[in-house]
């Protein structure tokens, strides 16, 4: 059944649907009152990111004179907002549709979704945290029903049978504390391309002569500590390995490890934050890293952005960033079990089966 004939149907299942709209509201009046601007930026073009582990959609850009090029539907509004810093706008924000190929099914996925992500200028990931905080209180307080909150304390979120407290402070937690609570494996085992695929193997995962440290770091990740984080309240996860920096800057105190994280409600990642990284010719060298990684696992193969770099160069401020899914929001939000009750159009009913 289609979701528009299930609502016919079932007009009861429009408050559900209806959290969209009242969680983008929040989000907007949270922004606007913090003094963000809002911003627009294209979701097609040339040059699609090197992500080495994302897909994404192409497709043929014409013109009337007959000429083609090559075009992407974009992961993230990331590199245009960059370039927005470049050009002085200060803090912004922006809430838009972004599109993943190959993520398959599941409960929190869908290949055309909704993000926001925001810039804060003069900052870095610890400002960023401290909005999470405060955007997330911003929403509850903006839908949480007047009755609920005269019988429940404040911040409390319930979801598919449990509660779950917003306030803060949340919980913290640096990657090396979360392997070594949940996992057993200590700091230094962990950065270690030698040690931690040895330990993997004591702990019976599967590593032989071609086991990446990655892969081996992310076999444990999914397995020994994701399902943990976020289960009785927020849990911010924090300064990841320096090879898993992406686009963040690496700590000065340590630089084995990278101002990063990402925060977990109900063992759902709903967030991924930078100090960004300002240093063109770092960035570049990453960018490149990455296609080459792209080619070993066999997959096409993107060009960066020239113009991203170039913008670097002419000066980047000081940022703190972060993408946030807006439909995994929405679902906890809205007590579902899965985004696709919170979609008007999933994927599913778009491209039957």
């Amino acid at each position: 059944m289609k979701t528009w004939q299930k609502l016919r149907a079932q007009p009861h299942l429009l408050t559900t649907y209806l959290m969209r709209e009242k969680v983008i509201d929040a989000i907007r009046i949270f922004f606007k009152q913090n003094g963000f601007h809002e911003v627009d930026t294209p979701l097609l073009a040339e040059h699609p990111g090197t992500e080495p582990y994302l897909e994404v959609f192409e497709t043929q850009l014409k013109f009337d004179d007959g000429e083609e090029k090559r075009a992407f539907l974009l992961t993230s509004p990331e590199y245009a907002m960059k370039k927005l810093l470049v050009a002085g706008l200060g803090n912004i924000f922006q809430i838009c549709k972004c599109f993943r190929n190959g993520e398959g099914k599941s409960g929190t996925h869908n290949p055309e979704f909704t993000i926001m992500e925001w810039y804060r200028s003069n900052a870095d990931y610890t400002d960023i945290m401290r909005d999470c905080e405060h955007l997330f209180q911003s929403i509850w307080d903006h839908v949480t029903p007047e009755e609920f909150k005269k019988s429940h304390p404040r911040y409390r979120l319930q979801h598919q049978g449990k509660e779950y407290d917003l306030s803060t402070p949340w919980e913290r937690l640096s990657v090396a504390e979360a392997f070594e609570k949940y996992a057993g494996i200590d700091k230094e085992t962990l950065i270690s391309e030698v040690a931690l695929p040895k330990a993997a193997q004591q702990k019976g995962y599967r590593v032989d002569q071609h086991t990446t440290w990655e892969s081996v770091y992310n076999q444990i990740f999914l397995n020994e500590i994701e399902p943990f984080l976020g289960q009785k309240k927020p849990t911010i996860i924090y300064d990841y390995p320096a090879s898993q920096a992406a686009l963040s800057r690496k700590k000065d105190s340590d630089p084995r490890f990278a101002e990063r994280f990402e925060f977990y409600l109900v063992g759902v990642e709903l967030g991924n934050a930078f100090s960004e990284l300002t240093d063109a010719d770092e960035q570049e060298r990453r960018l490149l890293e990455e296609e080459k990684l792209r080619a070993a696992l066999g997959k096409i193969v993107y060009t960066h952005d020239p113009d991203f770099i170039d913008a670097l160069r002419a000066g980047m401020p000081r940022a703190g960033g972060i993408a946030v899914g807006i439909d995994r929001i929405v679902m906890l939000f809205a007590n579902a079990s899965s985004i696709k009750e919170t979609l008007f159009f999933p994927v599913e009913d778009m491209f039957d089966e």
